[in-house]
């Protein structure tokens, strides 16, 4: 069996543990905060089934959301249908972004940044979202730094999670590669979709996160050629970061 992208199993977990408008930490209220005044669009690369997205659309803000797996499109498209909202959702892979839209801001919340494993593509990305901005538009989105034990404590153990229809996923998790010196932990999960004690379903995800330190991604933005970089603390603005169980906030703007 072959590794998945967010499949099908991997999406029904994700939409029932990160349900649209669920705010952790705070991140949702931020965001609205420091984009509430934006008179153009706002793009949302690996926006993922909507949980930000479309809590900004419902304040009307314009904002249109790209991904790279269809199921996680399919199911925002879904819930803006049942909300009666009209949303641009484009499948893509930030490495080939190229959209005829300039954007006053980028946002990626959850610490999405994070699961591009190739620091190369990282930079790349960072180069396309660069240059899908208006000068002096602005790209913010939040990192953290996962435990660095190489124990498995971080990704794996098992989760049981019970849907509304009755049925069962579980998802058991291996951490499989781990890279202190160049920053990135690999996991394997497997899914498995159960219904009255038959199994219906199985699916496999190789999960990788590569972080950065709080600095070192203010010095990468500014390689890139970002100006006024501002690393906020848990969703205040302008909090100094002080401790490596926070959440790390950065605002850029493009030249």
């Amino acid at each position: 069996m072959s590794f998945s992208y967010y499949g099908p199993l991997c999406t029904e977990v994700y939409d029932h543990t990160k349900k649209v408008g669920q705010s952790f930490n705070g991140d949702i209220e931020y965001y609205y905060e420091r984009l509430k005044h934006c008179e153009g669009r706002i793009l949302e690369p690996m926006a993922g089934s909507g949980r930000v997205l479309i809590p900004l659309l419902e304040r009307e803000l314009q904002v249109d959301g790209v991904d790279y797996s269809p199921e996680m499109l399919a199911s925002c498209r879904q819930r803006c249908e049942e909300r009666g909202l009209k949303a641009t959702l484009l499948e893509a892979d930030l490495q080939q972004l190229s959209l005829p839209e300039r954007y006053e801001a980028i946002i990626i919340p959850g610490g999405s940044f994070l699961l591009i494993e190739n620091r190369e593509q990282s930079l790349n990305a960072l180069r396309r979202l660069y240059d899908h901005l208006q000068p002096g538009g602005r790209l913010l989105l939040d990192l953290f730094l996962p435990d660095t034990s190489s124990d498995g404590s971080c990704f794996g153990g098992d989760s049981t999670f019970h849907l509304p229809d009755g049925d069962i996923i579980t998802m058991e998790g291996k951490l499989v590669e781990f890279d202190l010196f160049h920053q990135y932990k690999v996991s394997y999960l497997k899914y498995e979709k159960w219904r009255n004690g038959v199994l219906l379903q199985t699916e496999l995800q190789r999960l990788a996160i590569r972080w950065y330190g709080v600095e070192e991604f203010k010095l990468v933005l500014e390689s890139i050629g970002f100006t006024n970089v501002v690393v906020s603390a848990d969703f205040e603005y302008g909090k100094a970061p002080s401790s490596s169980n926070q959440k790390y906030v950065y605002e850029a703007v493009r030249k």
